[in-house]
């Protein structure tokens, strides 16, 4: 208990150094997420709309989930060395199954007489998707997103162990920072993953269209 309330003195003495580490916590969190999204939204929107891949999008799910961040960077450190790649790659693993598998299941699960009554109105499939699929899976797939950053940024802290720096640097140098520095980098990091959680909710209402908002209204 004490080194908990040890932990708001050592942020208040410590601010310049979270906020330095909290930059590279970002980078090491923001460019395998980010990637992940490149990837997996287009690939799941896409296997989604041909209703096809429903295996490969459960099986990469329940693999990123049965593989520990430890053990990626562990892995890793064996095939690219130690420094930001290998957090990166091991990140990119743990980002990219949520995101996959929201996004094929938001498209995927699209009310079929729908399609089949946009494709009867003269729609192509590309405008099918465009204009009836995507606007009705955005907040899935957006929900997706806001599962992937949450987990990546809380995982992030092992990359220190690759050399790679960010929040995990304090997290898991006890000796230097003692325990009320372990609890504060704790406390800053699951802050940072509800703020940046926070902010998606946030774009999740701002860019959903008004009939899904009415929709999600009145269920």
């Amino acid at each position: 208990m004490e080194s908990v309330f040890g932990a708001f003195p050592f942020i208040a003495n410590n601010l310049g150094l979270l906020l330095e580490k909290t930059g590279e916590h970002l980078v090491i969190s923001l460019i395998p997420i980010a990637a992940a999204i490149i990837v997996g939204v287009p690939l799941g929107v896409w296997l989604g709309h041909i209703h096809r891949g429903e295996f490969l999008a459960v099986s990469v799910t329940n693999i990123g989930r049965a593989l520990p961040s430890l053990a990626l960077v562990a892995i890793l450190i064996g095939l690219v060395g130690i420094g930001m790649l290998n957090a990166v790659i091991a990140l990119f693993l743990l980002a990219f199954p949520p995101i996959l598998s929201y996004a094929f299941q938001a498209v995927d699960s699209v009310d079929r007489d729908l399609s089949r009554a946009a494709r009867g109105m003269g729609m192509t499939p590309l405008q099918v998707l465009t204009r009836v699929e995507l606007p009705l899976g955005l907040p899935m797939i957006i929900s997706g997103i806001r599962t992937s950053v949450v987990l990546t940024v809380s995982s992030a802290t092992v990359a220190t162990i690759a050399g790679s720096g960010g929040l995990g640097d304090i997290i898991l140098n006890q000796v230097a920072y003692g325990m009320a520095g372990v609890v504060a980098g704790a406390l800053w990091v699951a802050l940072l993953a509800i703020l940046l959680d926070q902010l998606l909710a946030w774009l999740l209402r701002a860019v959903s269209p008004s009939g899904v908002k009415y929709l999600q209204g009145a269920g």
